[in-house]
């Protein structure tokens, strides 16, 4: 079976075409994403066709749970599918679990270089993100504000503020006062990801303010870990910081993988832009 790596910041995919062919999909991503044993990434994707857009993807976490979207994901999508002429660019619709998203690419000497992808509109709901709240609170985070901002949740003797929102995926954004390299997110990440208030359980991105247009991120993926980068952790981000008046329109997020540029206005979608690459081509014996 062959296969294409590809990474965006560091978040890395490993594309399979699947239109014409089926496969064990959640044992497959189990065995090639593993870092030691198979080819080594964060998640592997299908290319797909599609009765509602140009084509459809699915991507399936390095422990083979389904995810409903990435936002590097989507754009490596572009580039993959664009460079091998499977759909025509520089616009491109992909289905997903969360509804059809659009790429817009940038081409240079006809390949793509960079992507910006519509990530639609971020959910504050409760019940869409999915987070059970299970009793009123007092002050900042109560229950029946929405959206829910700095919620208070004890990791250990650790208290934090988790503020919620859904990009397609559920999201924990957590602000701190320290570099977010000192941060122990090998250690909180997957308690919060588990957490029994997320029946789905959710990502988790530990943030610190630089400033009005810039931030720093590390992100605990849900059925990954932590990752160099991640798309929709970012867009989440974005919009959490808007709210709380850290940040304007546009903010640069720099990550361990690198910088993703996010873009929400308040009210419509959030737009995500940043670099993709191609890394290598393979296959797998079966």
């Amino acid at each position: 079976m062959n296969f294409t790596k590809l990474q965006a910041t560091g978040n890395d995919f490993i594309f399979v075409d699947a239109r014409t062919i089926e496969r064990d999909w959640p044992g497959l991503a189990h065995e090639m994403c593993h870092r030691h044993f198979g080819v080594g990434a964060d998640g592997l994707i299908l290319v797909l066709n599609s009765n509602k857009a140009n084509l459809r993807m699915r991507l399936f976490n390095l422990d083979g749970s389904e995810a409903e979207l990435s936002g590097n994901g989507l754009r490596c999508f572009a580039k993959y599918a664009i460079d091998r002429q499977i759909a025509a660019g520089p616009n491109l619709t992909v289905e997903t679990m969360s509804g059809v998203r659009t790429i817009q690419a940038i081409l240079s000497e006809g390949k793509v270089v960079e992507a910006r992808v519509n990530m639609g509109k971020p959910g504050f709901k409760p019940e869409k993100i999915p987070v059970l709240i299970e009793k009123q609170r007092d002050g900042r985070g109560q229950a029946g504000k929405i959206p829910i901002i700095d919620y208070p949740l004890a990791i250990g003797r650790r208290s934090l503020r988790l503020s919620f929102v859904s990009m397609g995926n559920p999201h924990a954004v957590c602000f701190l006062s320290k570099p977010v390299a000192n941060f122990p997110l090998s250690v909180v990440g997957p308690k919060i990801e588990n957490h029994p208030m997320f029946p789905e359980r959710i990502n988790f991105e530990a943030v610190r303010v630089l400033g009005r247009s810039n931030l720093e991120a590390r992100v605990w993926e849900r059925g990954v870990g932590e990752t160099l980068s991640c798309g929709s952790g970012a867009c989440a981000i974005a919009v959490i910081s808007k709210i709380k008046a850290y940040t304007g329109t546009s903010v640069d997020i720099m990550l361990p993988g690198g910088k993703l540029t996010a873009n929400w206005d308040g009210r419509g979608d959030v737009y995500l832009s940043g670099p993709v690459d191609e890394v290598f081509d393979g296959e797998w014996s079966e």
